[in-house]
């Protein structure tokens, strides 16, 4: 059943399933928010109506802390957000008056989205992405609302396959009782394959000029020298001919210009490498010559950064007539854009499955041994501990980051497959009001990843092989890429601890692990332009990219750090034409009240 208007939709999904709605809605991009809109409304609207919403990250437009940091993203939000529809439940929920017949539960968050909010933290559940669904089933999910493209008398579900066909799937054989309600979206891709489906999979649909909207398109991040070479040495692992699973963010795109250059520019490529490890051998997990045969993609996420591998001649190993198969996407307008172009047989190569498809080896295990060979899963960390523990979702008094997701299942997976490795990226530091602080620690109140499944971690400073090894050797191993300020901390507790020899010392060739030296080393290629911020393009200016390295240097800096700055932009003469671009932009190119030139002066101290 058809209609055009949102309301009249809630109307009949009421009427189908009951008072009682548990409204299951996929993670990030996918979601049909005018129909979840709707149905919030009618709950809130109505004591005697109970919703339940069950899903993973929640989208919301930027939320600016401070008011240079407001300056500079309002103008980006209404260029790349406008149009966007919020969700309703999300302000309710930030602020503390969800109604009380309303509950959300989510699995996975934004990074750091819900950390001062009691209400979220308290109705997270905690679940691997494979696992999700048996949870949600067992809540008594009786609406999937999803997110949709159409052609003609199909539609396919596009960016969110992941848990929606394992519902189907499970509908099919009894095991769920639900109806399925699409919104149509004129800008989202038909992604074919599985993800295609006949009209009658759907109970209702959702498809008018009032409920299309211009979709949620994140910008891509800058990369700096820290993530450049993490993803340089993550890059030295992968195999030729091999299966690669790669993450999203700053750190996936530079795992991915790492390849590239491997590719196309292997000598520049092996002088980097050769900077960056001081000597020391490298490319033995995975490899330093450009690709023959190339990688395959069975990613959990399709990330822009995996198209980017296409264009450049390294995703070009095809299994069953595809070059990636892939749980969900979400990425820059320009993304979605080359998806609704690319001609029809070459969107074929890009496969979305469902996620218990990607990120397991159960069923159809055999086939997927024989296609997922030389498996390097990248992904990414908050924190590891000197034994190999991994922190990526929870913080020592139990707030949630973010989630588990997948994680696991390809940590597990690689040690399921007898040639895979897991690779996880983690920034040695991370400094926030003027303070570093270790990344790499004596001990966790958590962890998500437990040492025995301990394999390769990856930080600027090279790479920690722990596969097998003794608890000595991987204390070692982590020793040798943790920055040099926390090692002898480390050390000290290591050796207190009884789990490293009282006479070890690291060799000096690992007690130099400095930022420094890593900006030292890298700063030549980026000059050469071969490790640009944005090596695959930006959505930002080339004023906003300068300004949003200035902004991030303000918000890393104590408030005596700030005063400097504060200070250095008062005494400085006459700003360049670039100074004065980005001071147009932020409004600050007259200021007039005491604020403004104090935000005036402080913004020309980090631009310095």
């Amino acid at each position: 059943m058809h209609f055009d208007k949102a309301d009249r939709l809630a109307d009949a999904i009421i009427e189908r399933v009951g008072r009682d709605i548990v409204l299951a809605l996929p993670l990030g991009l996918g979601k049909a928010n005018h129909i979840a809109n709707a149905l919030y409304a009618r709950a809130s609207a109505d004591p005697s109506l109970h919703l339940t919403i069950f899903t993973a990250l929640t989208l919301e437009k930027p939320r600016p802390r401070q008011e240079l940091e407001r300056r500079f993203i309002e103008p980006i939000s209404r260029r790349l957000f406008d149009g966007y529809p919020d969700l309703a439940y999300a302000a309710p929920l930030r602020q503390g008056w969800l109604p009380k017949n309303i509950e959300v539960n989510e699995f996975f968050f934004g990074a750091g989205q819900w950390l001062g909010v009691p209400q979220a933290q308290q109705d997270y559940v905690s679940a691997n992405y494979t696992h999700a669904m048996r949870y949600i089933l067992a809540r008594g999910v009786n609406v999937v609302g999803q997110l949709v493209a159409r052609r003609n008398d199909r539609y396919s579900l596009s960016c969110n396959t992941d848990l929606t066909l394992d519902f189907l799937a499970a509908r099919k054989q009894g095991a769920a009782n639900f109806i399925l309600a699409g919104q149509v979206n004129r800008e989202l891709p038909f992604m074919p394959g599985a993800a295609d489906l006949p009209a009658s999979a759907f109970a209702f649909v959702l498809d008018g000029a009032e409920s299309d909207f211009p979709l949620f398109a994140p910008p891509r991040a800058p990369i700096d020298f820290t993530d450049y070479a993490c993803g340089l040495h993550a890059a030295t692992t992968v195999a030729d001919g091999g299966t690669l699973q790669l993450g999203i963010g700053s750190l996936g795109d530079a795992v991915a210009q790492g390849l590239v250059l491997r590719h196309t520019r292997n000598n520049e490529f092996q002088n980097i490498m050769a900077g960056l490890t001081r000597g020391q051998p490298f490319g033995a997990i995975g490899g330093t010559a450009p690709f023959s045969a190339g990688v395959y993609g069975c990613s959990e996420m399709f990330v822009e950064a995996l198209l980017d591998l296409f264009r450049a001649g390294i995703l070009k190993r095809e299994v069953d007539g595809a070059l990636l198969h892939a749980a969900f996407f979400i990425g820059s307008r320009g993304f979605y854009r080359s998806l609704r172009e690319m001609p029809a047989a070459e969107l074929e190569k890009f496969q979305m499955r469902a996620v218990s498809y990607v990120n397991e080896l159960y069923g159809d295990e055999a086939a997927k041994r024989r296609a997922r060979v030389k498996g390097r899963f990248i992904n990414s960390t908050m924190m590891a501990t000197v034994l190999g523990e991994l922190i990526s979702d929870t913080l020592d008094d139990g707030k949630v980051v973010s989630g588990v997701g997948g994680q696991y299942n390809f940590v597990a997976q690689s040690f399921a497959l007898g040639d895979a490795r897991s690779i996880v990226a983690l920034r040695s530091t991370r400094t926030k009001d003027g303070k570093t602080h270790s990344n790499v620690r004596w001990d966790a109140g958590h962890a998500t990843i437990p040492r025995h499944l301990r394999d390769i971690v990856v930080t600027e400073y090279g790479i920690a092989d722990l596969l097998g090894k003794s608890d000595r050797d991987v204390v070692a191993a982590m020793l040798a890429v943790t920055d040099s300020r926390y090692q002898p901390e480390l050390l000290r507790q290591a050796k207190e601890a009884g789990k490293i020899g009282k006479d070890f010392e690291l060799a000096a060739v690992h007690r130099e692990n400095m930022p420094e030296r890593i900006e030292r080393t890298l700063k030549p290629a980026r000059e050469q332009g071969l490790l640009p911020p944005f090596p695959f393009g930006t959505d930002f200016s080339k004023t906003e990219q300068r300004l949003a390295e200035a902004l991030r240097r303000l918000s890393i800096s104590s408030s005596m750090q700030l005063l400097g700055l504060m200070f250095a932009g008062m005494k400085s003469g006459a700003p360049t034409a670039e100074v004065t671009d980005c001071l147009t932009r932020m409004g600050l190119d007259r200021p007039s009240a005491l604020a403004e030139r104090g935000y005036r002066s402080l913004l020309r101290g980090a631009l310095a």
